[in-house]
């Protein structure tokens, strides 16, 4: 019972992070209808910036309590990672909104090569330790163990989804975005300003991907130049697994591929003796991903994105 608690934790934790991710995914597919495969690298780039801070914050106000250190950290990172997202949809994708959708595609692998190298230079290849800021020692929940970074991403991950949920649907920026997700045209016909709409999204999508790139690498102290690859290719999973352009799938879908690679590991491990669970975690999203496009290619909530041709 202990252990099926904690692989819940671990699940719900690692879900926590695939959903902010995710979001970032597919929002801009459900206004642009376009895959950004760069936004994991997103993530890298603030959890990098955010590395630098806490390095800044520790020399020069090492007395400062933890959690102040790490909003701060999490603050630096939003306006870089915003910035660099608006540079590649300025440059990269806007010129190829009407282009064959191959076309953009190989551009956003193109611009995540173009951002791993960039951060390689700056920060170099080897992983960097991630300052723990926050206390390490674990607290019991009902038979399980969890960090405070834990306890502090899963707030911070909810806090993240409502406002979004409350921006998408109760505001007039929402419904800006729905219009133009709709159908583009008719929404610069009711005066919505497209690149401004797009623009935002994107600028959302950076500042979930900031949160989590900065929470990712203090959960796991650790940060380098290849970190958003593969939490970026399993987003994209939880996002297709959820019905990618839908705010509410990838939120479900990130917390159920978190919960299905906790489970699965332990599972496997349990049975192999401890030697197949860890290091075949990886597989999971992947298996997910392959069933999903198979069986239920619209995800389990299916896709509120117009058909536009």
């Amino acid at each position: 019972m202990e252990m099926l608690v904690q692989q819940l934790i671990n699940g719900l934790v690692l879900g926590s992070m695939y959903a902010l991710i995710a979001l970032g995914y597919t929002m801009v597919y459900g206004v642009l209808n376009l895959i950004n495969f760069a936004h994991g690298d997103v993530l890298m780039i603030g959890a990098l910036t955010g590395w630098s801070i806490l390095q800044l914050l520790q020399h020069w106000v090492p007395e400062w309590p933890g959690l102040v250190k790490l909003a701060i950290a999490v603050l630096g990172a939003v306006p870089v990672c915003v910035i660099v997202s608006l540079l590649i949809e300025r440059i990269a994708y806007r010129r190829l909104r009407n282009a064959p959708r191959l076309a953009p595609l190989i551009t956003a692998i193109g611009v995540s090569i173009l951002l791993q190298t960039f951060a390689m230079m700056l920060w170099g290849r080897d992983p960097l330790p991630f300052p723990q800021v926050l206390p390490v020692a674990p607290l019991h929940v009902a038979g399980g163990l969890i960090t405070p970074t834990q306890i502090l991403l899963l707030v911070l991950a909810f806090v993240a989804m409502l406002a979004l949920t409350l921006l998408v649907e109760r505001t007039r920026i929402g419904r800006a975005m729905r219009a133009v997700a709709e159908n583009p045209r008719v929404a610069a016909l009711m005066g919505v300003d497209a690149n401004r709409v797009i623009m935002l999204t994107f600028a959302i999508g950076a500042t979930l991907a900031a949160v989590a790139g900065v929470m990712w690498a203090a959960n796991y102290a650790s940060a380098q130049f290849a970190m958003g690859f593969v939490p970026g290719l399993k987003a994209f999973s939880a996002a297709v697994l959820g019905g990618i352009g839908n705010i509410y799938g990838a939120m479900l879908g990130g917390i159920l591929l978190g919960l299905i690679e906790s489970l699965g590991a332990g599972y496997i491990g349990d049975l192999t003796a401890g030697v197949l669970g860890s290091h075949y975690q990886d597989i999971f999203a992947f298996i997910v991903l392959i069933l999903v496009l198979t069986l239920r290619p619209s995800g389990l909530m299916g896709e509120r994105v117009a058909d536009r041709s």
